[in-house]
């Protein structure tokens, strides 16, 4: 014994149609789209071939083009190794915070979105020194390093001017690769 859509008021007829297909789409759980699976359509901004990889725990990475791919490849070996640590992807740096003009206009966040950010292992030094002069000049702390993957195409107005902001906001240089 259940009721007919059809016997049911208008406005309630489209709400019980749209929970229907709601729970269709549930029912389905159509895996999302990768960009690397896009076939013929519009081609990539900057004519990047998206690619995937897949870590040791299961978890598929997936980047935006096949040098940072590489590039990633290249770390996760540094970091196996233990010349880096803490290798993380796509961190971002707030620039500047958001707030509101004069006139009550909202102005949003500048942000930067690094590629990939690790700890590298520190530098020794070179040169004999006395041990009270050692323990003054060590870098103990394994220094920050800020990497971005850059093609000539991806070098644009913007990125030079959030390069400049992260080096006057936090005097991190990034390093591109």
């Amino acid at each position: 014994m259940g009721v007919d859509v059809k016997d049911l008021p208008p406005a309630y007829q489209a709400q019980a149609l749209r929970k229907w297909a709601e729970q269709e789409r549930k029912k389905k759980r159509l895996p999302l789209p990768c960009p690397a699976d896009a076939g013929p359509g519009k081609p990539a901004k900057y004519h990047n071939k998206p690619t995937e990889r897949v870590t040791p725990s299961g978890a598929v990475l997936r980047f935006d083009s096949q040098k940072e791919a590489r590039r990633y490849d290249e770390l996760a070996t540094l970091e196996r190794a233990g010349q880096i640590r803490d290798l993380r992807m796509q961190v971002d740096f707030t620039l500047q915070e958001a707030y509101t003009d004069g006139e009550g206009r909202r102005v949003r966040a500048i942000r930067y979105r690094a590629d990939f950010t690790y700890r590298r292992k520190p530098r020794w030094p070179t040169q004999p020194m006395d041990p009270g002069e050692f323990a003054d000049k060590m870098e103990w702390d394994w220094p920050l390093v800020v990497e971005d993957v850059k093609s000539r195409a991806t070098k644009t107005k913007t990125y030079a001017m959030k390069r400049k902001l992260m080096k006057e906001r936090f005097n991190i240089d990034i390093q591109e690769v």
